[in-house]
């Protein structure tokens, strides 16, 4: 009989066998509640109220010492203004969902120089789902995207074939937006710009009209900043005038609710669904927390020698928010040393509740409406 040597299998058998995998202790105490005896319930509730309240204090604190010492003290850093973060950009959920699409590529399509296609091989390429050839539209062309061709664009063209096309309709609203989102000083004042703008206002508004903003929550939004855009800064500079004078008035002017009226009244004036307001809440707090601060620095520079915040800014993911430190921060000192007590107040309320990361928008302005808005303020 033959013999075996099966010294290695045992050996793997065995040695597979009395392997266990030893359990990861956890050292996160914020995982760890179990461990106390608490509730998955209980937990999440003192999680909710830590979150909601935090701010709160904050703010009570700021209250208690509303205004920095006017001369430099470079061991008072408590009462220096904090700058905090930049608010997370809006415009990455428009890429994303442009390059998560479907691809489809159009085979028979000549390899060359690139020429600007004719209106029929846009409907074409829509059709056909190819996103690709859609895109370098996009990048090479981009007026053909929004150009009425009997009494279609070709959004309104995909929209039209229905629920099979969808996606085709999502992608160039994507493109809308990035491109609204990449326009810059030079370009927006150009009167081809301005052409674009209105063009663009005319298909998003299309757009709302057959319900897509119930699915595409940006929708309505990227329709209003397009407006703005496109009539010019005259609705953003009459607003920060008003909201100026009712942050010079203290708490009395209630400038939260009259910032964050007029955004409403706009944005009703323009729609005219209320249910589409009610989409808006983001977008409403995002703007009237924008009109607060380009206000509170027209205060400042009544003092500070220096430019209003853009007009072309507003209401354009977080780029009045970046500007205001920016500002802030290369004007510190004055800012500290010659400002009124009561603006230097509001703008330290201001940053502290704009900075915040993991408060909602309509949160922040809750929260400011309960300081520039009640009581006796400063």
């Amino acid at each position: 009989m033959p013999h075996f040597n099966n010294f290695l299998v045992i050996d793997g058998i065995l040695d597979s066998s009395t392997r266990r995998t030893r359990r990861r202790v956890n050292s996160d105490p914020s995982t760890s509640g179990s461990g106390l005896g608490l509730t998955p319930k209980f937990t999440a509730f003192i999680q909710r109220e830590a979150e909601r309240g935090a701010p709160s204090a904050i703010l009570r604190q700021l209250r208690r010492s509303p205004s920095p010492p006017s001369h430099d003290d470079d061991d008072d850093d408590e009462h220096s203004v904090d700058f905090g973060h930049p608010r997370r950009s809006s415009s990455m959920a428009s890429q994303s969902s442009t390059e998560s699409s479907p691809v489809k590529a159009t085979p028979n399509r000549a390899l060359g120089p690139w020429r600007d296609p004719q209106p029929f091989e846009v409907f074409r390429a829509i059709e056909r789902k190819d996103i690709m050839y859609l895109m370098e539209v996009r990048d090479r062309a981009f007026h053909l995207l929004l150009r009425k061709t009997g009494d279609a664009t070709p959004l309104l063209h995909a929209m039209r074939i229905g629920q099979s096309h969808r996606e085709v309709a999502m992608v160039l609203l994507g493109a809308f937006s990035r491109w609204i989102n990449h326009l810059d000083e030079v370009e927006i004042r150009k009167p081809k710009t301005k052409a674009l703008l209105k063009a663009l206002r005319t298909n998003l508004k299309l757009a709302i009209d057959y319900g897509l903003a119930k699915s595409q929550s940006d929708l309505t939004a990227s329709f209003l900043q397009t407006l703005i855009m496109s009539e010019g800064d005259k609705w953003v500079l009459n607003v920060v005038a008003n909201i100026t004078i009712a942050l010079r008035s203290g708490t009395s002017g209630e400038p939260v609710k009259a910032a964050d009226s007029a955004v409403r009244k706009f944005a009703t004036r323009e729609l005219g669904r209320a249910e589409l307001i009610a989409s808006l809440e983001d977008y409403v707090a995002n703007a009237t927390i924008d009109l607060l601060m380009m206000a509170a620095w027209n205060l400042a520079i009544e003092t500070v020698n220096d430019e209003p915040l853009p007009t072309y800014y507003f209401a354009r993911d977080d780029r009045i928010y970046k500007a205001f430190k920016d500002k802030l921060d290369t004007h510190k000192d004055i800012v500290r040393q010659k400002l009124g007590r009561r603006l230097r107040w509001q703008i330290r309320v201001l940053t502290t509740v704009v900075e915040g990361r993991s408060t909602t928008y309509r949160r922040k302005v809750e929260l400011l409406a309960g300081e520039l808005d009640v009581g006796e303020g400063v």
